[in-house]
């Protein structure tokens, strides 16, 4: 390509849309274009958009658009309308694009996504990739020993696609069980040649060292598999029938002070600010922060929607809302987004922000905002009363687990009359109970995160 005024060669390395090899041949062009009154040349345009294909035409038309009202940078849009030719130049009518070559084809500047997205509009992808979790289930197997990878394969698979008396799990189900009875299964292999000389007892020295909650989700993977392999004849027996776990030690306890600094000073920016919020004063849960979308909440009545409860929006949760939608808006003015929590990753996409998004430094110190959450319902039952029917109606629990805070508190503050003096034990328990007409939260002098 050369210049448009000395007609020298433009570099090889130069932008597509360059027209001149120097500021002085821009200059110069510019003065004789005003002088002869010849009208300004045309802006640059992607070939994808002047294509004669329609089928590349329309596609990068789309993509236009896309990009238009998703807020997608020029980068963004003109590596879209990159892969857009390389992918659809030479495509066969009626056909459509297998997933493989969006990911390989392409140069590297292409965002996959996006142009998965435009294709996927269109109708023109063609989805050919294995997914995650059947890649994990091959890779998890093949790493065992003949006589155990068939039975575990199988059981897997129907785990994640159901079978002719068997509900479809969750994938979070397959990656939990297959975690938790890998090393087991590794280690059987090496003494055993095939899943049916596994023993009751070899399961219980395997689930010895373990306790809490790995201990319980080994032992419903271990369960659950040789369930499946004593259904379809993979096994004489099924020793596990009989074993029993202890009941996980909830040793629930309200925070203090200190820790309640610390998260404090660990939760910085904005979002962070406004998880910790949500889960300090209306023990919401981190699931259901990263699933808040903008139409849960009602900021002139002060009104917010936490996992379909609607309730009184706090002080603290307002002022991190408003802080943190301020710093939303100026850092993405455009996006389409309806969660009220967003990243960089999921500013121009529709789904919620992911797990670590909302943990952040948290976990690094201990801390976790289902930890903030349990000790906002306990403190309630503490403050409040150790009432089931209070916990409930405030911060929509079921019937069990309004009970379980409730024994909780009932113990905590058992022993905390068991050490007060006799005298002031007796004025404590001659006072008249209290009584709550209304399920509201209680307020006390107790420091607030973020106050």
């Amino acid at each position: 390509m050369n210049c448009a005024y000395c007609q020298e060669p433009l570099p090889a390395a130069s932008r597509r849309d360059r027209r001149y090899c120097n500021n002085n041949c821009r200059a110069w062009a510019s003065y004789w274009r005003g002088r002869n009154g010849d009208p300004h040349p045309q802006p640059w345009r992607h070939e994808a958009l002047t294509a004669e294909d329609p089928a590349l035409a329309a596609a990068a038309r789309h993509a236009q658009q896309l990009a238009e009202a998703s807020g997608w940078s020029r980068t963004t849009l003109r590596g879209v309308l990159d892969g857009l030719a390389t992918v659809l130049r030479g495509l066969p009518t009626d056909a459509g694009v297998p997933m493989s070559e969006v990911r390989d084809r392409p140069h590297r500047d292409v965002s996959r996504p996006r142009l998965a997205e435009v294709l996927g509009d269109l109708g023109l992808l063609h989805d050919d990739s294995t997914t995650a979790v059947r890649a994990l289930i091959e890779r998890v197997t093949s790493e065992l020993a003949p006589g155990f990878a068939a039975p575990a394969r199988r059981w897997l698979l129907v785990l994640l696609d159901g079978g002719p008396r068997a509900k479809p799990r969750s994938q979070a189900t397959i990656y939990a069980y297959s975690a938790a009875a890998r090393p087991i299964l590794q280690e059987w292999g090496r003494a055993y040649d095939h899943l049916r000389e596994v023993t009751t007892s070899d399961i219980c020295t395997a689930l010895e060292p373990m306790s809490g909650y790995p201990r319980r989700k080994t032992a419903d993977a271990l369960r659950s598999l040789f369930r499946f392999a004593k259904r379809n004849g993979l096994v004489f027996t099924n020793p596990t029938v009989g074993i029993r776990t202890p009941p996980i030690d909830l040793a629930m306890r309200p925070m203090t002070d200190g820790e309640i600094r610390a998260i404090e000073d660990l939760a910085r920016r904005p979002a962070e600010r406004l998880a910790v919020a949500l889960a300090a004063e209306h023990a919401a849960r981190s699931g259901t922060i990263r699933r808040l979308k903008l139409d849960d909440v009602d900021l002139p009545n002060r009104r917010i929607t936490l996992a379909g409860h609607d309730q009184r929006l706090g002080d603290l949760t307002y002022r991190a809302m408003m802080a943190w939608l301020g710093h939303r808006r100026a850092t993405w003015p455009h996006s389409p987004n309806p969660h009220i929590l967003i990243s960089r990753r999921t500013a121009l996409s529709t789904g919620p922000v992911c797990h670590e998004f909302v943990r952040f430094s948290l976990g690094d110190s201990g801390f976790s905002i289902d930890q903030i959450h349990a000790d906002r319902i306990l403190h309630e039952a503490l403050t409040a009363g150790p009432d089931p029917l209070h916990l409930s109606l405030v911060f929509n629990l079921d019937h069990a687990t309004a009970l379980r805070y409730t024994a909780v508190a009932e113990q905590i503050l058992s022993d905390e009359l068991e050490q007060q003096p006799a005298g002031e034990r007796e004025r404590r328990d001659s006072s008249p109970p209290r009584c709550t007409p209304q399920p509201q939260a209680s307020t006390s002098t107790r420091p607030q995160l973020g106050a």
